[in-house]
């Protein structure tokens, strides 16, 4: 099983690419699609989902796990993350691809055992699970590897 993570994000999406087969997960790809702030947002959007469309045809995902929306302080921000989120959405409802949401809260527990663990310990708790010779960055990029893995090991998958 081909799961793609992604860590949504307008400026810097973040995606992670892994693959399950029993018991063992094996790390395919990370990265991040990234816009200009210079670039009016609906172009943003139009890249972003061309990019993620590029991903899904080129690793064949049989699944899509990605971190909800939890909270943000500021409105306008939790409204282009959601606009860049939908974006994903579309893309992977197209492909026909099944979806599984999970909170930081659950990522960061599942990952590192502690829920407000931050993004080094996120990092470093990647690179041990995955055997990785570096921490996976930039943070966004280790962010959607761990949702990712949040699949693979959720059980009854």
């Amino acid at each position: 099983m081909i799961i793609i993570g992604v860590d949504p994000g307008y400026g810097i999406l973040g995606y992670g690419i892994l693959e399950k087969n029993g018991n063992k997960i094996r790390h395919i790809t990370h990265g991040v699609i990234t816009t200009g702030k210079d670039v009016d947002m609906k172009d943003r959007l139009s890249y972003i989902y061309t990019e993620f469309l590029n991903l899904i045809d080129k690793y064949s995902p049989d699944v899509c796990a990605i971190e909800s929306l939890f909270f943000y302080n500021n409105v306008k921000t939790a409204i282009r993350v959601g606009e860049a989120r939908g974006v994903i959405l579309l893309a992977i409802s197209q492909r026909n691809i099944p979806l599984k949401e999970f909170t930081p809260y659950q990522v960061k527990n599942n990952v590192t055992g502690y829920g407000r663990a931050d993004k080094k310990q996120v990092q470093k708790m990647m690179k041990i699970l995955l055997k990785l010779d570096d921490i996976p960055k930039p943070d966004d990029a280790a962010d959607a590897l761990a949702v990712a893995w949040c699949y693979a090991v959720e059980k009854g998958f």
